[in-house]
């Protein structure tokens, strides 16, 4: 019997019917779809089973991501660090990664800015300083320059404190480097704890159509369309402003400065920009985002330092262009002029405090910090907080948009960029992790 003859007995019998695989983008938009009818229908069929059955299915995939933030970023900032020592150039290179950072921040704090002053969102909304609350939790110079510091080494985990985090990570990576080969078996340990834990997360991506259909069933039977209106201009502002920043200031740096294709990076990078549209996280989406970022021809040595980093600190949507129109659509509440100085100060507290935000979801710590440094009422917070999930989906997209960004540019400008890897990047890279993770493992055939 030939070679071919065997072959084909070999294979199974086939009906000649397969299901089709649904790509995860394309699951993505099916439960962004089914979310929004099933939301409709419990709001205007007042049923209350769906309501709380939407609920808890966004709920416990949002809590099954903030399980895995602490131990992960933690991980990923120390291995990140550590692995700078196997990139060339790597002072330059996280010079020019937090150079770039601040740049595109105060980019997209000018066009936050812009829009506000154009559009005047506090005006015509019907709300009035009465319809505020204070937050629960402010923010303050003071509280986040001593925030920083832990008190012990338990408490940031328990609390969910990222800054704190990024801290002590900080510091055990440096730690680490200065001790050379001594630190290496705590290094072997770090890595694979950061592997089993972004596999662990993973797995939790994967429900992210089934989280999808929660999170945003429940935003519209929750919040419905009327409570949208009494923001319509302000909700626009901050999804227009996002957009220009995501499909016209980032397209236009990628073909000026890094001189590739924008429309390749959003091929590219489209996976993690929808995820964190779904999650509101950019910890949560941390995996995916590296994943796209290295698909995209960056290093995997830098990208494995500039993305968790990102994520913790580089964010367009919540710390730049949001804001600068929350701040400006509640001194317009409360009836407070603001001058060319307080703008001055926005984009200062923009570019320089956008690690408050932390990578979680929401901007609450961010707009505090903002209010208070231009000493504006923090009872405005309180108008913000209920229209705040469906404004954090958009921030949260420009923010891991940004976060791919960077490191394409960086490595362009450097020259280690792999033009032929980010010229076929384009499917997703959670199909393709399924892909390797069912792939027998291929030995080799003997001559």
């Amino acid at each position: 019997m030939s070679a071919n003859s065997a072959s084909t007995a070999e294979k199974p019998a086939s009906s000649g019917f397969r299901i089709p695989k649904v790509p995860f983008w394309a699951q993505i938009v099916a439960g962004l779809i089914l979310g929004v009818l099933l939301g409709w229908l419990a709001r205007s069929q007042d049923i209350d089973w769906l309501y709380t059955t939407l609920d808890k299915v966004g709920h416990i995939f949002v809590q099954l991501l903030k399980l895995a933030v602490a131990p992960l970023v933690f991980f990923a900032i120390l291995v990140s660090i550590t692995n700078l020592r196997k990139v060339n150039n790597a002072a330059r290179l996280a010079s020019r990664t937090v150079l770039w950072f601040m740049i595109t921040s105060l980019i997209a704090v000018a066009i936050g800015l812009a829009i506000g002053l154009i559009t005047n969102p506090g005006s015509g909304t019907g709300l009035t300083p009465k319809d505020g609350k204070l937050p629960e939790h402010a923010g303050s110079w003071l509280d986040f320059l001593t925030g920083i510091i832990p008190d012990n080494v338990i408490t940031p985990f328990a609390e969910l404190n990222v800054l704190q985090i990024v801290f002590m990570a900080a510091v055990a990576g440096i730690a680490a480097l200065q001790l050379g080969e001594k630190a290496q078996p705590i290094l072997t340990l770090s890595e694979a704890v950061l592997e089993l834990l972004q596999k662990a997360l993973w797995w939790v991506i994967r429900l992210a159509p089934l989280g999808t259909v929660g999170l945003i069933g429940y935003a519209i039977a929750d919040y419905g369309w009327d409570l949208i209106g009494k923001y319509a201009t302000f909700t626009a502002d901050v999804y227009i402003g996002c957009a220009l920043v995501l499909f016209g200031v980032y397209p236009l740096l990628l073909a000026t400065v890094a001189k590739v294709s924008p429309l390749q990076f959003f091929k590219g990078a489209w996976p993690a920009i929808q995820l964190a549209f779904v999650s509101r996280s950019s910890v949560g989406t941390m995996p995916v985002t590296q994943k796209v970022t290295e698909r995209l021809g960056v290093p995997k040595e830098y990208a494995s330092f500039s993305v968790p980093f990102g994520a913790t600190t580089k964010m367009d949507g919540c710390a730049a262009i949001y804001p600068a129109l929350a701040a400006i659509f509640i001194a317009q509440i409360f009836d407070v002029q603001l001058g060319v100085g307080d703008y001055i100060l926005i984009a200062f507290v923009s570019v320089i405090g956008s690690a408050a935000t932390a990578g979680l979801t929401g901007a609450t710590v961010m707009l505090t910090l903002t209010l208070s440094t231009l000493g504006l009422p923090l009872e405005g917070v309180g108008l913000l907080m209920a229209i705040d999930p469906i404004l954090d989906m958009m921030r949260t997209a420009t923010n891991v948009a940004g976060q791919a960004l960077v490191p394409v540019i960086v490595s362009a400008r450097e020259k280690i960029l792999d033009h032929d890897a980010y010229n076929s990047a384009s499917a997703s890279p959670v199909d393709d992790a399924e892909v390797r993770d069912t792939e027998p493992e291929r030995l080799p055939v003997a001559a």
